[in-house]
């Protein structure tokens, strides 16, 4: 079972954050809710409240074997704007530990030079914010340590994608029959 850190601030991208979520915790993975906004209660980008199970300060990063951006505004600024998260992926990052981004976040991880040399991807409108990055269109890369999405559309396929990475590709299959998601993915 691989512990994953999903970090939350007020505007991110509720459904982005969640599908994700819910992939990796049927597949058997720890998941925990980490706040950067100073409490544990967040406001969705859709205005839909949710709280957290830590705030940043709580935890201890570097027993994570995933750290996950959700994307949405103004929750990827958010994100993108707190010391010990920078501090935290940069660490982790240098550790070759998995990481993850969707939507607006990978920009989080451009910004941070975590995509210096690798194919990434993001919501249109964010590819020069993918500092040193190859970009693609695809919905869902991998490069090395690194994952990232390019939208809610490929929410699913990120979270089975990850659960594949973490576990193995077999139970990622087994978890995509059982919630009827047909959807051919990439690398299968």
């Amino acid at each position: 079972m691989a512990k994953v850190y999903g970090f939350v601030a007020d505007g991110s991208e509720e459904v982005e954050l969640l599908a994700v979520v819910d992939v990796l915790i049927r597949g058997g993975q720890d998941v925990k809710l980490v706040s950067v906004t100073g409490k544990k209660d967040v406001v969705t980008s859709h205005g839909i409240r949710l709280q957290a199970d830590y705030e940043f300060s709580e935890v201890d990063c570097d027993d994570a074997d995933l750290l996950f951006l959700p994307g949405g505004m103004p929750g990827t600024k958010h994100l993108g704007a707190h010391e010990g998260l920078a501090l935290t992926l940069k660490k982790a990052h240098a550790e070759n530990k998995r990481i993850a981004a969707i939507c607006a976040a990978p920009s989080v991880l451009g910004k941070l030079g975590i995509l210096e040399g690798k194919k990434a991807t993001c919501y249109p409108g964010y590819e020069a914010e993918l500092k040193g990055a190859e970009h693609t269109r695809q919905g869902v890369v991998t490069d090395g340590n690194v994952t990232t999405a390019r939208g809610l559309g490929y929410a699913l396929d990120l979270g089975i994608e990850l659960l594949g990475l973490l576990e193995d590709r077999k139970l990622a299959a087994q978890i995509q029959e059982a919630i009827q998601y047909d959807q051919a993915l990439p690398g299968r």
